[in-house]
């Protein structure tokens, strides 16, 4: 992140230390310069940390990823936090993944973007995000300590509105372009009155605007979510991140996981579903009648439009959202292709490649829309 220094984050500050940190390597010295927080970040000390989450007992896991574990915790105040606990990699790479994911926090502000509490380095790294009661979607819908039936269908479909915002925000409207890289049930924690919060920048990416794209050498993510071009050519851009929206719509919609316990996948499974447009058969049996059929349809529409094969034909987010929410996007489908050439995407300067072309765009969206209208 030194490439992007921060631009717009009021009332930042610099902060250093040469506290020692004990992690299982042993005891290694600190020294974090340049790190950039916000004054209301708190920083927390070892014992804090340990008191909240009962000394990191693995009964309060909420997620696991490829570099960290998230806690269920409660501060002494009574606040519930989740804390982030980097586990893997050097010393040096924890902390350089901890000094990226504050920045990237940093340059962050939407309802719909996880609130970040503090931080601390006594022990090892840790990142602390406000929690609600709820915890995550995942939980919510797979955790033991909780039953799917209380996520009715009209709460799974403001979980999808709420997610579709935060992207559209991260994607078409924050400072600087993110992709979030790794958009999955465990990362979208719900707040007490269920709205959508994305966490975990672990493996986010800046995306300045003169690029199209990354092309990244080491595949990191959550099998299940990753999309085709990433999984096979390394290519990062903003349609990575809505194919896992896809992916996620379909959990919210089928109440499966994204690989179940016999390693199934659940786009494989829901493709011929989605195929004959059968929206009764993808949806969670324990919803039964008690669900919106349009919202249904307009969803299992979207869903259909984040997980094709082809990245070109995935809608942007700004579109996603609209199409949630029933709104005419008019002519920027016609408009899609013809961005800037700055401004496109890695998957839109594929067009001219592959010859696809506006009309051809117009009319898939066009079938899909009426396929979806038609059940």
């Amino acid at each position: 992140l030194a490439t992007f220094p921060p631009m717009g984050v009021s009332r930042l500050s610099r902060w250093r230390t040469s506290k020692e940190t004990k992690d299982s390597g042993g005891t290694n010295p600190v020294d974090l310069d340049f790190c950039l927080f916000k004054p209301s970040w708190k920083s927390f000390s070892a014992s804090e940390l340990l008191n909240a989450t009962d000394n990191f007992n693995p009964g309060n896991v909420i997620g696991r990823g490829g570099y960290a574990e998230v806690y269920k915790g409660r501060l002494a105040d009574g606040q519930l936090v989740a804390v982030k606990k980097l586990t893997r990699g050097t010393p040096e790479e924890r902390i350089s993944n901890f000094l990226s994911e504050l920045g990237m926090i940093a340059h962050t502000n939407h309802p719909n973007v996880a609130k970040l509490v503090g931080f601390g380095v006594e022990g090892g790294m840790h990142i602390v995000f406000q929690l609600s009661p709820h915890g995550s979607l995942a939980s919510f819908l797979y955790g033991q300590e909780y039953s799917k039936e209380k996520l009715d269908w009209s709460i799974r479909y403001k979980v999808a509105l709420g997610t579709a915002r935060g992207l559209e925000y991260l994607h078409e409207k924050c400072q600087r372009r993110i992709i979030h890289r790794d958009i999955k049930a465990a990362n979208i924690l719900l707040a007490d009155d269920f709205e959508a919060q994305i966490c975990d920048f672990g493996i986010a990416k800046w995306l300045p605007d003169q690029w199209t794209h990354h092309t990244v050498s080491s595949f990191e993510g959550t099998f299940g979510y990753l999309a085709p071009e990433y999984s096979m050519h390394g290519i990062v851009d903003e349609k990575t991140d809505i194919y896992a929206f896809g992916v996620l719509l379909l959990e919210l919609i089928t109440g499966r996981q994204a690989v179940d316990s016999s390693q199934q996948s659940l786009v494989i499974w829901a493709k011929p579903l989605l195929d004959k447009n059968d929206t009764r058969g993808l949806l969670d049996p324990s919803i039964g009648d008690a669900f919106n059929s349009t919202e249904l349809n307009r969803a299992t529409f979207v869903a259909s439009l984040c997980l094709q094969q082809s990245s070109i034909i995935r809608p942007k987010m700004s579109q996603v959202l609209k199409l949630l929410k029933g709104e005419d996007l008019g002519s920027e489908q016609v408009k899609l292709p013809h961005r800037p050439l700055l401004k496109r995407t890695f998957s839109e300067e594929l067009f001219d490649a592959e010859e696809y072309n506006a009309t051809r765009c117009l009319n898939d969206l066009n079938r899909h829309r009426q396929l979806a209208l038609e059940f």
